[in-house]
């Protein structure tokens, strides 16, 4: 599974959410190539998930991938809960 977290710029906020979203992931024990870039890179790319701030939601429109978008970057338990969401939905 490839997971990319996006923000503006690709450094900052994208490697915040990739830590938070490497830690749940080892939590769970579920294995994905998780990477940060920014929002002009991610719609080039292909993904399983993008994950990214709810004001970046317009800028990926029309990108082909599943995504989830964040109210606050550093609550982590909206991440965990919204990602562990998503897997348990994919996983069916």
């Amino acid at each position: 599974m490839e997971i990319i977290t996006v923000c503006g710029m690709g450094f900052g906020t994208s490697l915040m959410l990739k830590m938070t979203v490497d830690e749940i992931l080892e939590q769970v024990g579920i294995k994905a190539e998780v990477s940060a870039l920014d929002a002009g890179s991610a719609k080039g790319r292909n993904a399983d998930l993008m994950i990214t701030s709810a004001d970046l939601e317009s800028a990926l429109e029309g990108v082909e991938a599943n995504k989830i978008f964040i109210d606050n970057l550093t609550d982590a338990d909206e991440v965990k809960q919204k990602l562990l969401h998503y897997l348990n939905k994919v996983s069916k």
